[in-house]
């Protein structure tokens, strides 16, 4: 049993999540959940363990009667779970089993979130369950429309990734890098680079925030190619910086150093901006999967010789000193 009431507590654990604090940890148990006064008759609608997304579609049935069957995703969202193959037709089928959903309903339908549809193979949950997927709207605040109408409008089948959208991912991928950028950041700085040290933080705080918020904009297909633009921007910025800087070393040896920012700094947004796939709904399994082999090289090597060109800029100016 469970009610479609959001209690603070349930905020609270959104606005946490949010945040990336114990993120794997907000899951719901998996089994079949009754909603209102669910009957034989009622629908029966699937979604992932992770607690936002039972949440948001318990939310949206405020005034419904039906049971919410609840897949174990290993707490992943709806989306990620089905490109990981934990919200896929093996465990569907499985989980239909388990809760013993033929005797509790008289209908043999299953309505699932569209964004599983890459993990499941409809076809084949009817053959080995008996039991039909019905693929619902993409959000879930469409679902009371969605039942009510028996079918989808197109409106319902569009993916919005739009600002908001990208900016509430922002604190997560955020917390994963700080302490990484902070530590790099701090390294240069010690190491007596403070124009390194300012720009390995912001070539990461523009792939961090700068890339969800301009995305659509920004030049190029695939994530990387626009992480290497908006990248680049800070990369020259610092190599300005670099060659205006007055430290009484040669022009050669500043260019060096300038050219170090330029060619380095740009690999750390786009490895930001690639890691950002895992979170948008642009991208596919295989187009993430092709984007990593091309480019993680590339942004290894790029960073390797700018920390090289660093280096050695640095080595020059010691000896002249």
């Amino acid at each position: 049993m469970t009610t479609s009431k959001l209690t603070a507590g349930d905020r609270i654990v959104h606005v946490l999540a949010r945040l990336g604090f114990r993120r794997n940890e907000w899951r719901v148990r998996p089994g079949l959940y009754r909603l209102g006064d669910a009957g034989p008759d009622s629908p029966v609608l699937a979604s992932a363990n992770y607690k936002l997304s039972f949440d948001a579609l318990r939310s949206a049935l405020e005034g419904v009667s039906a049971y919410i069957l609840v897949l174990d995703t290993r707490g992943i969202n709806v989306w990620c779970a089905a490109g990981r193959g934990t919200f896929g037709t093996d465990e569907l089928v499985s989980r239909i089993a388990k809760t013993g959903l033929s005797g509790v309903v008289e209908h043999r339908t299953v309505i699932a979130p569209q964004l599983c549809a890459t993990g499941v193979a409809a076809h084949e949950v009817r053959e080995r369950s008996g039991f039909r997927v019905k693929f619902g709207p993409v959000r879930a605040e469409d679902i009371g429309e969605f039942l009510a109408e028996g079918k989808a409008t197109p409106g319902m089948r569009l993916v919005n990734f739009d600002l908001l959208d990208r900016v509430v991912l922002i604190p997560v991928d955020a917390k994963v890098a700080l302490p990484f950028v902070a530590g790099a950041s701090a390294l240069a700085y010690v190491a007596g680079d403070p124009i390194a040290s300012a720009g390995i933080a912001a070539a990461s705080a523009v792939g961090l925030a700068g890339f969800p918020v301009l995305l659509p904009w920004l030049p190029g297909d695939e994530f990387s190619v626009k992480g290497f633009a908006l990248g680049g921007v800070v990369g020259i910025g610092a190599a300005v910086a670099a060659l205006a800087r007055d430290d009484g070393s040669s022009l050669p040896v500043r260019a060096l150093s300038a050219a170090s920012y330029a060619v380095g700094l740009p690999a750390v947004t786009a490895f930001q901006a690639l890691n950002f796939t895992g979170s948008s709904t642009y991208t596919s399994p295989s187009g993430v999967r092709r984007e990593i082999d091309t480019y993680v090289k590339p942004m290894a090597a790029m960073a390797a010789a700018g920390l090289l060109m660093n280096v050695a800029s640095r080595v020059a100016r010691a000896r002249k000193g």
